[in-house]
């Protein structure tokens, strides 16, 4: 296990660090609560061990050699983040009325972030490139896979708890507007620096 320490590090620091993914978990649970983003928790915690796991098997190899994939990836995912951050600054700052008009993102939209956010792919190459080996097979690429869901799962949970706290202060419709745009500016800001 102490050779998986650096990656399990690794995974630790990308998986707390602000990033698009933890921004809408944050985001979510503040404005729907604690429930509502454990789906999202999970799709994106899965998708982006499938990552890892399929970069490790080739497709890394296949997206690296494919620049302008690389490009329409970049703009569809920039593209999707740019729509959540507007979904979450012209919500209601009632969280009943924004239960009732905004659907959530849930489990199978947070995975689809994660295929098309570039920081993801991203820190899956580094995985396969720094911590794998040359010597790597299927079953080390299986338990790097593992090993960044289980990592990444309570450091999503982290952010939702914190989103979940936030509305304590949040308890104002000012408050939650200004909490919005504020997480609507951070996304925007996280999703154009992962170009």
């Amino acid at each position: 296990m102490t050779q998986f320490l650096p990656f399990m590090l690794f995974a630790f620091v990308a998986s707390i660090t602000p990033g698009p993914t933890n921004i809408l978990v944050l985001s979510n649970s503040s404005r729907f609560g604690l429930a509502a983003a454990v789906p999202i928790i999970f799709g994106a915690c899965a998708a982006a061990a499938m990552i890892v796991l399929l970069v490790g098997l080739g497709a890394g190899e296949w997206l690296l050699s494919h620049p302008r994939l690389q490009q329409i990836m970049a703009w569809l995912g920039l593209a999707w983040l740019l729509y959540l951050a507007w979904q979450i600054a012209r919500s209601p700052a009632d969280p009943v009325e924004a239960a009732a008009a905004i659907r959530r993102l849930g489990a199978l939209g947070a995975a689809g972030l994660q295929l098309v956010n570039p920081k993801v792919w991203m820190m899956a190459l580094a995985v396969v490139g720094v911590f794998s080996g040359t010597n790597a097979d299927a079953g080390r690429y299986a338990i790097h896979a593992l090993l960044f869901f289980l990592i990444a799962l309570p450091c999503l949970m982290a952010w939702a708890l914190l989103g979940a706290g936030a509305t304590r202060v949040l308890r104002s419709a000012a408050k939650m507007r200004m909490f919005n745009y504020a997480m609507a500016l951070l996304l925007v800001v996280s999703a154009l620096s992962s170009l």
